[in-house]
C-alpha cells in the first residue's frame, strides 16, 4: 500500500535531488561564463564529452542496480550512495580552488564536471526505476509519479525565481562566494532527503518476475530491441533539449535582449508555479481527456508561450505581465510533458516484460537519466558554440547579431523542438489505450499462473 509518508518521503528526495539538479543546469553555464571566464565554446566540448562517456556509464549503472539483491532492496542503497558522492562533486563544482592558474583551472572544472556527472547517474536511476515497483496500475502510477515531478518542479521554480539573488546576498556582493556556499546549503539538504527516502519508500512487490543477472550486452540490446523504449528515447531527448536551451539561454536573454535580468526571476517564478500547477492537474486530465490528447496539449502550449515571448520582446520587453504569461502557457506545456513521459516509461517496463520475459526497471530507466543530461550537454554545446559564432562577450552591451542569436536559442529552436516532439509520439508511439490495456491484461494472466 502507499502511505501518505511515503509519498511525501518519495516527493522530498525528488525535491533535494532536483536543488542539486538545478544549480547546475539553470547556473552552471553562467557560473563558468560570467563568474570564472571561461570561454564558452570550451564549456560546451566539456559537457559533449562527458556526456559521450555518459551513453556507456549509466546503461552500466542501470544493470548494476537490477543485479543487485540487498536487505534494502536494490534502489535505496544506491540512492544513498550516489547522493553522498554527488553532494561533494557538487560543492567541488561550485568552488574555485585559490591561487590556481587558467590551465588547472580548465583541468579541475572538467574534472569535477565528469564526477558530477557520473555520481550524478548512481543516484538517478534508482531513484525514478523505483516507480515501476509501486503498482502495474497505470491509474496510481499516474497519481503517484506526479508526486516526485511536483516536488522537482518546486525545487526548479523556487531556484529560478530566487538563486541569483540567494547569490547575491549571501555572497555579499562576490558571485563566486554565493555559488559556492548555495552549493553547501543545497549539499547539505539533498543529503537529509535522501536520508528521508532511503528509510521510508519500499518497494512494493507487484510481480513475481526476477530480472536475471544480465551482462552489458544484455543490457545494451534491451535498450536497443525495445521498439517503444527508442521511440520514447527520441521523444525525450527532443522535449529535454527544449526545455535546457530555453533555461539555459534564459539567464543571457533577459539580462543583454531585455536589458533587465529581474525579468529572469518574473519568468522562471511564474512559468515553474505553472509547470507545478500542471503536473498536479495531470492524473485529471489524463483521466478525463485521454494521453494523446494531453501530450497534444503539452506539444502547442510551447509553441504559443515562446511566441507571446518573441512578440513580447519585440515591442514590451519589460512589461512583466507578458513575460509572466509567457512562461505559464509555455512551462505548463512542459509540467503535462513531465507527468506524461514519467508514466510512458514505467509503461515501458511492462512492454519490455511483455516482449523479453523480465522487468529491467533500472536499466530502462537509465535512459532517462541519460538523456536528460544529454540534452544538457547538446544545449550546453549549442548555447556555447552559439555564443561564441556571434560574438557574446561577457558583462557588456551586446551587439544587434549576438542579441538576434540569442534570440533564436532562446525561442526559435525551441519552438521548432516542440513541433517535432508531438509529431514523433503521434506516429511511432502505441502503448496506448486497448493496445497497453491488452498487454497488462496478459502480463497478470502470466504472474496468476506462476502463483
Amino acid at each position: 500500500m502507499i502511505t501518505f509518508k511515503m509519498k511525501l518521503s518519495y516527493g522530498l528526495g525528488a525535491l533535494g535531488k532536483d536543488y542539486a539538479c538545478a544549480i547546475v543546469y539553470i547556473f552552471l553555464m553562467y557560473y563558468f561564463t560570467d563568474v570564472l571566464g571561461i570561454v564558452p565554446a570550451f564549456i560546451g566540448s566539456l559537457f559533449l564529452v562527458a556526456r559521450v562517456w555518459d551513453a556507456v556509464n549509466d546503461p552500466i549503472m542501470g544493470m548494476i542496480v537490477d543485479n543487485t539483491r540487498s536487505r534494502w532492496g536494490k534502489f535505496r542503497p544506491w540512492i544513498l550512495i550516489g547522493t553522498l558522492l554527488n553532494s561533494i562533486t557538487l560543492i567541488g563544482l561550485f568552488y574555485r580552488p585559490n591561487g590556481i592558474s587558467t590551465n588547472t583551472l580548465y583541468m579541475y572544472i572538467s574534472v569535477m564536471y565528469i564526477l558530477w556527472g557520473m555520481t550524478y547517474t548512481v543516484m538517478d536511476i534508482p531513484f525514478w526505476a523505483m516507480i515501476p515497483s509501486f503498482s502495474n496500475d497505470k491509474h496510481e502510477r499516474e497519481q503517484i509519479a506526479v508526486v516526485p515531478r511536483v516536488f522537482a518542479a518546486i525545487a526548479w521554480l523556487t531556484l529560478g525565481s530566487f538563486g541569483l539573488k540567494i547569490v547575491q546576498r549571501i555572497g555579499n556582493g562576490n558571485e563566486g562566494q554565493g555559488f559556492t556556499v548555495l552549493a553547501i546549503v543545497i549539499a547539505i539538504f539533498f543529503v537529509i532527503t535522501s536520508i528521508l527516502t532511503f528509510f521510508y519508500v519500499k518497494e512494493q512487490i507487484v510481480s513475481d518476475v526476477k530480472a536475471p543477472k544480465v551482462s552489458l550486452k544484455e543490457t545494451f540490446m534491451l535498450i536497443t530491441k525495445n521498439d517503444q523504449l527508442v521511440i520514447f528515447i527520441v521523444i525525450v531527448l527532443i522535449y529535454n533539449l527544449m526545455a535546457q536551451l530555453a533555461i539555459g539561454v534564459a539567464i543571457y536573454y533577459f539580462k543583454y535582449v531585455v536589458g533587465n535580468e529581474n525579468m529572469f526571476a518574473v519568468f522562471t517564478g511564474f512559468s515553474g508555479l505553472a509547470k507545478v500547477i500542471a503536473l498536479m492537474l495531470f492524473p485529471v486530465l489524463s483521466s478525463k481527456l485521454g494521453r494523446e490528447k494531453v501530450f497534444f496539449m503539452a506539444c502547442s502550449m510551447p509553441v504559443i508561450g515562446y511566441f507571446m515571448l518573441f512578440l513580447s520582446g519585440l515591442f514590451i520587453p519589460e512589461n512583466a505581465v507578458m513575460v509572466a504569461i509567457s512562461g505559464i502557457i509555455g512551462e505548463a506545456g512542459s509540467g503535462l510533458s513531465l507527468g506524461i513521459t514519467t508514466v510512458m516509461l514505467a509503461d515501458i517496463v511492462d512492454y519490455g516484460e511483455y516482449k523479453f520475459g523480465t522487468r529491467n526497471e533500472s536499466v530502462i530507466f537509465s535512459a532517462q537519466t541519460f538523456l536528460v543530461k544529454a540534452a544538457s550537454a547538446i544545449g550546453g554545446l549549442m548555447i556555447g558554440v552559439g555564443l561564441s559564432l556571434v560574438g557574446y562577450v561577457p558583462n557588456v552591451e551586446q551587439s544587434a547579431e549576438t542579441i538576434t542569436g540569442i534570440r533564436v536559442l532562446m525561442i526559435g529552436i525551441p519552438m521548432a523542438l516542440s513541433v517535432l516532439e508531438y509529431l514523433v509520439y503521434r506516429k511511432y508511439y502505441k502503448l496506448n489505450n486497448k493496445y497497453y490495456d491488452d498487454i497488462v491484461s496478459e502480463l497478470e494472466q502470466k504472474r496468476v499462473a506462476q502463483i
